[in-house]
């Protein structure tokens, strides 16, 4: 049996070691100086702009839109994340003292990397059915994730009032889901793009996340742990063990299939998103907290996320 467990496990890291090695090279090479503060900068607009949305474009004009896109799942994705989402709201009180904390403290508990770290883990078990599948699943989290992240900063950062109409408008704009519409639109209206597009496209997705996970390797520091250290904890936690078992139980009673349960797991177990620390630093928040729930949440999530795999997979459940 633990022979088999082992087995297992070793498994799992296959599909996340890649992953996190990426993301460790990249801490070596900001370390060593051999890229700096600017590289990072410039490829995170180059990846979130160009070809993330190239990626997620090309993997929905290559797809058969009846078979990845899943009502049922998509639903099921999404109220549960709000489930998870509400029930951190009511408990924050008990783990966070101070007021303007706790909508931080929310947001990192519940906001994962679902376009960078997600994606990468889905091509890594399920390759390119898993992109397709995945990031129908994306776009509609992404949308959920922005709702309940301005919300909850909203509510516990300033006196101002939801302005949805422009909030919908905002996202609207958003690059990754631009990126998906569109190559939906040219898969259903069977519109002809010349071979040379194509594998420029290719050649654009191919760098994201390499790239993408290089950047967040580099971004990665563990200054300024202490004063928040017991906060993130709890969030990172929370984000790591607590919602992904209820989002994929949830899943799993409601009869998910092997591969559908597996990027469910994938897509909720995932670090803290770095555009939490993002829109805190906009709005006068802890970015401190913020910044930690991000590091812990990446560097522990090698193990959650492994462990979870080896657990599902001993089981027969993907």
């Amino acid at each position: 049996m633990l022979t088999e467990f082992l087995s297992t496990l070793n498994f799992s890291f296959a599909v996340t070691g890649p992953i996190f090695m990426m993301v460790v090279l990249g801490s070596i090479l900001k370390y060593y100086g051999i890229i700096g503060q600017a590289f990072v900068d410039q490829a995170s607009i180059l990846v979130f702009k160009i070809s993330l949305p190239i990626l997620l474009g090309m993997s929905m004009i290559r797809t058969d839109i009846a078979t990845v896109f899943d009502p049922v799942t998509i639903a099921n994705a999404s109220l549960s994340t709000f489930l998870v989402f509400i029930l951190l709201t009511l408990t924050a009180s008990i783990f966070v003292k101070n007021p303007r904390d706790k909508g931080v403290y929310v947001q990192g508990a519940f906001r994962g990397n679902l376009a960078i770290v997600g994606l990468a883990l889905c091509v890594n078990l399920y390759g390119d059915a898993g992109i397709a599948k995945a990031s129908i699943v994306m776009s509609i989290l992404s949308l959920v994730y922005n709702i309940l992240s301005i919300y909850t900063l909203t509510t516990t950062l300033t006196d101002k009032k939801l302005n949805f109409f422009s909030m919908i408008i905002s996202m609207t704009k958003n690059p990754l889901i631009i990126g998906i519409v569109l190559g939906i639109m040219i898969n259903l209206l069977h519109i002809p793009v010349h071979p040379v597009i194509m594998q420029t496209g290719d050649y654009l997705s191919q760098l994201t996340l390499p790239v993408a996970l290089l950047c967040i390797g580099a971004s990665l520091s563990f200054a300024d742990m202490n004063d928040t250290k017991t906060v993130a904890t709890i969030a990172v936690i929370a984000k790591l063990i607590v919602s992904p078992i209820i989002i994929t139980y949830i899943a799993y009673l409601s009869g998910f299939s092997k591969m559908d349960l597996g990027i469910v797991f994938l897509m909720s177990s995932t670090p803290t998103a770095a555009a939490s620390y993002i829109m805190v630093k906009a709005m006068k928040g802890n970015e401190t907290l913020a910044a930690n729930i991000i590091v812990m949440s990446t560097v522990a999530s090698l193990f959650t996320v492994s462990i979870g795999l080896a657990m599902l997979k001993t089981f027969e459940l993907i």
